[in-house]
């Protein structure tokens, strides 16, 4: 049997009740219902972090953001990026001889040494950082385009990324031939600032907000067309996905978290909660929840392992091989979720999860326990009641901690991009 491509689809703050699939009656979703229809759903699957640029280096590197050296938000004037010793999935399979390319937005290093075609991609469209990211009273650039290193387009045209990722996701699949393949697409949107082509402004019911979500699932049938004309269909696994929770400080200009507490830049539910769609005509079971939880780091090594390939063993990887939760053959991922942002820290396993105490002047937050089975709206906090519980649950962050031995990359970053 051929190697299996991989398609991985990312957006920027999409919620967990943005989609039809998840629960939405306002937004038109066709295709990414169709893909749920067609492959599996993930009722808990998770980010490690609420911001775009630690979730991003997880899922790449299938490590926490913490190891990775990236626990914060990278902006325009940044030094730090995805340190060069990092090994990006994109590297793994290109050792494996993939060919691979990110369309859209990196946000893992705006100088040309940190650029994705560093870490691993072979070709490269889109920007460097955030598209709000061009504030002219903090004397940030305008946001530029790239094409792999070159600048082709500085400020860039927001309305038209969508549209010109997707052409670009397309002529990628269509040039594959018979190499395997790696395509990570990471949409822009519906990052605030909201942009819609001309094609899709003003159809939504939901606004300007469902607009760009409605283009994003045009997007992703155009990607999925596109395999099945290349005659790859059933040997492409395609990944749909947010990089965390939606901005709820912005109105009607961002998301839903559904019935989940919270959204954005908190580790609550409504932060590092977030949907995730699978679809492999003939190998993913169609129509299937699966309710086990799972975190991005977990799909890294899923995709290596179903490359024959093998994640670095120099290193501590957080993340495991789920293809046997995703198929149904097997039960839940073994190790503790954690969550982090910003002096925010959470800590999952089994049915329960800790919100560690923490001070922001001057108010001092308590430890926060809940019993995930029975409330996953975290709303009646259990910490009082099962002390033992938060000791144990306390003792494996602390253990984490020295483990990782870089308490210095947690102060809180004033002024943090979210």
């Amino acid at each position: 049997m051929s190697l299996p491509n991989f398609v991985v689809i990312i957006c920027d703050d999409l919620g967990y009740g943005d989609l039809g699939s998840y629960g939405n009656t306002r937004i038109h979703t066709p295709n990414l219902d169709r893909m749920a229809a067609e492959g599996i759903r993930m009722a808990q699957h998770y980010t490690p972090s609420p911001a775009c640029s630690p979730s991003r280096a997880s899922l790449l590197t299938g490590r926490y953001p913490i190891r990775a050296g990236i626990p914060r938000v990278l902006g325009p004037h940044s030094h730090e990026g995805l340190p060069e010793s990092e090994v990006t999935i994109a590297g793994v399979l290109r050792e494996q001889g993939y060919a691979t390319a990110i369309v859209g937005k990196w946000h893992l290093g705006g100088w040309r040494s940190q650029f994705p075609t560093r870490r691993g991609f072979d070709r490269w469209l889109g920007i460097p950082y955030s598209h709000d990211m061009d504030r002219r009273s903090h004397e940030e650039p305008p946001t530029p385009l790239y094409r792999d290193e070159t600048l082709i387009e500085q400020p860039v045209d927001p309305a038209s990324l969508t549209r010109r990722y997707t052409e670009e996701a397309v002529s990628f699949i269509r040039e594959a031939g018979d190499q395997p393949f790696f395509l990570y697409l990471a949409h822009s949107l519906p990052h605030v600032p909201l942009h819609a082509s001309d094609a899709f402004r003003g159809r939504s019911a939901a606004g300007p907000y469902g607009d760009v979500v409605e283009e994003i699932d045009w997007s992703v049938g155009e990607v999925l067309r596109a395999l099945k004309e290349q005659g790859l269909d059933e040997n492409t696994l395609v990944i749909f996905t947010s990089d965390h929770g939606p901005w709820l400080t912005k109105g009607d200009q961002g998301g839903s978290a559904g019935e989940l507490r919270n959204g954005k830049a908190t580790v609550y539910e409504g932060g590092v909660r977030i949907p995730l769609l699978a679809r492999w005509p003939g190998r993913l079971p169609a129509g299937r929840m699966v309710e086990e939880p799972a975190i991005h780091m977990d799909l890294a090594p899923t995709m290596a392992a179903l490359a024959g390939a093998a994640m670095p063993h120099d290193r501590v990887i957080d993340g495991e091989d789920i293809w046997p939760l995703l198929t149904g053959a097997g039960h839940r991922r073994g190790d503790t979720l954690q969550y982090e942002w910003a002096g925010q820290r959470a800590i999952r396993k089994g049915r329960w999860k800790l919100h560690l105490p923490r001070l922001e002047e001057p108010r001092v937050y308590e430890a926060e326990l809940y019993d995930m089975e029975t409330d996953p709206w975290e709303s009646k906090n259990l910490a009082r009641e099962r002390p033992d519980r938060v000791a144990a649950l306390t003792a494996e962050a602390e253990a984490f901690d020295t483990e990782t031995g870089q308490d210095a990359l947690r102060t809180p970053w004033k002024n943090a991009w979210r």
